[in-house]
């Protein structure tokens, strides 16, 4: 164990010991649930996972003292994927347009606060555009500070515009988005913590533009992948505040604590994959676009230093937090949103033996982007194969980024009948794609892009 994950694990279980006794008469019997959403990291970028080029020390001692999970995954763009963790629901079923969240789909936060909740987002919204979409409000959300939304600015990061409650401020040169948007969090929770409460944390890091973090060593620097792999370590730092907060208010042990990501790393980065240098698989329907960390924490429920190897998808957060929460079980849409709680509790649960995936982010765009295959595409996987709409059918464990298709005498023997039953289950819901007219347009766009050689 690496000396700053043992640092921050010893601070965490003197925390616990010495806080956990004294916690407010006030305190909810209720417990709280705080999300958190990174945006735009793979799973390969914490070290968690086994990664070499990436130190996330707080979010490796949530993992050691909880549950992590292996087989998380997301949609690969970022609204589908809040779209669907929101509502519990396949994007196949209610997916609008990228950019915009479904006017009448319940989200979490609409049942924690039916259930008697105090409900905040903070970070990066991306589901109103100044034509359709639902505010933080109308989503259930009784605080918000966020970004990307009508009224703010493109600054994210230094400089940054943000919606405070309704109000959009355009704060200093010298605030930092993240900072910003972190203290708004933490001090939701301080307000609220002698109420049960859902804090919503959908992170704007470390999305790009790839800027130095107020912990950068050089604040000036250029060097995309560094200042990425620094957004990266104030991302973990972050998570490290809001969990200080919780401690310090002897909150921590009634709170369940869910980290994970919307999709994979931005494609313009080059990383370790464990061993092989790739680009990052944002918008890609492979698991380095779809496969992101999952790390579960409550103290002296979830037993420390489990490893879980169950098949995971986005629309199971929704029943999961609620059936930890104890409250009313929702009804979701018939194939989706399966609660994992029983699993986090070391007990064997329901089992998925497959999950589905259909990703269209921009139906409505007259454009289609070559390079993220923007184009509407629906699978289903288990943890070896996967079987597009379309017949393509790979072997994901040797063939992760899905470069050779199997084919015909394989097939029988590795369960494509199976699968082929589970796309059947979900609706037929767009047109059938010429996939050999979009390799076409690609190969003839990188051919144009080519640079001629120098004589």
């Amino acid at each position: 164990m690496k000396m700053n994950q043992f640092f921050y694990l010893l601070c965490w279980v003197l925390a616990i010991v010495t806080t956990g006794t004294t916690t407010s008469g006030k305190e909810s019997k209720k417990l709280n649930i705080v999300l958190i959403m990174a945006d735009d990291v793979g799973y390969e970028c914490f070290s968690a996972y086994g990664s070499k080029e990436f130190s996330t020390p707080r979010l490796d001692a949530l993992a050691a003292m909880g549950m992590r999970f292996d087989h998380c995954h997301s949609t690969p763009l970022c609204t589908p994927s809040r779209v669907n963790l929101m509502t519990g629901k396949s994007n196949v079923f209610n997916y609008v347009d990228f950019g915009v969240f479904p006017k009448g789909e319940p989200t979490f936060a609409n049942h924690f606060k039916a259930q008697g909740y105090v409900t905040a987002v903070a970070g990066k919204w991306q589901l109103l555009t100044t034509q359709t979409g639902i505010s933080p409000k109308e989503a259930g959300f009784d605080r918000h500070c966020v970004w990307n939304i009508p009224g703010t600015e493109r600054r994210r990061y230094w400089e940054p515009s943000l919606m405070h409650d309704g109000k959009v401020i355009n704060h200093g040169e010298d605030d930092y988005g993240s900072t910003v948007i972190a203290d708004y969090l933490i001090d939701f929770i301080k307000t609220n913590h002698d109420k049960p409460f859902l804090a919503y944390y959908p992170m704007n890091l470390p999305h790009n533009p790839f800027d130095p973090t107020p912990r950068s060593k050089n604040r000036a620097s250029k060097d995309g992948k560094q200042n990425f792999i620094d957004m990266v370590a104030y991302m973990d730092h972050c998570v490290g505040r809001i969990e200080d907060t919780l401690i310090e208010l002897g909150l921590r042990e009634n709170t369940l604590m869910i980290f994970t990501a919307d999709n994979g790393t931005n494609s313009s980065l080059t990383l370790d994959f464990f061993g092989t240098q790739r680009k990052g698989g944002k918008g890609y329907t492979h698991d380095h676009g779809t496969k992101v960390p999952l790390i579960v924490n409550l103290p002296g429920r979830i037993q420390a230093g489990q490893v879980n190897k169950d098949l995971i998808c986005f629309s199971d957060l929704f029943p999961t937090i609620v059936e930890a929460a104890d409250l009313p079980a929702k009804k979701i849409t018939q194939g989706d949103g399966w609660s994992f709680w029983p699993q986090c509790l070391g007990k064997a649960g329901k089992k998925r033996e497959w999950i589905y995936g259909y990703y269209f982010p921009r139906p409505y765009s007259q454009k289609f982007d070559v390079m993220y295959n923007h184009w509407e595409v629906a699978w289903a996987r288990n943890k070896h194969h996967k079987l597009y709409r379309d017949g393509r059918f790979f072997d994901v464990i040797n063939d992760v980024r899905e470069e050779k298709a199997l084919g015909g005498t394989a097939e029988p023997s590795v369960g494509r009948k199976s699968l082929q039953a589970a796309l059947d289950e979900y609706p037929n819901k767009g047109s059938k794609i010429d996939y050999q007219r979009v390799i076409g347009v690609r190969k003839a766009a990188k051919t144009k892009n080519k640079k001629p050689k120098r004589k």
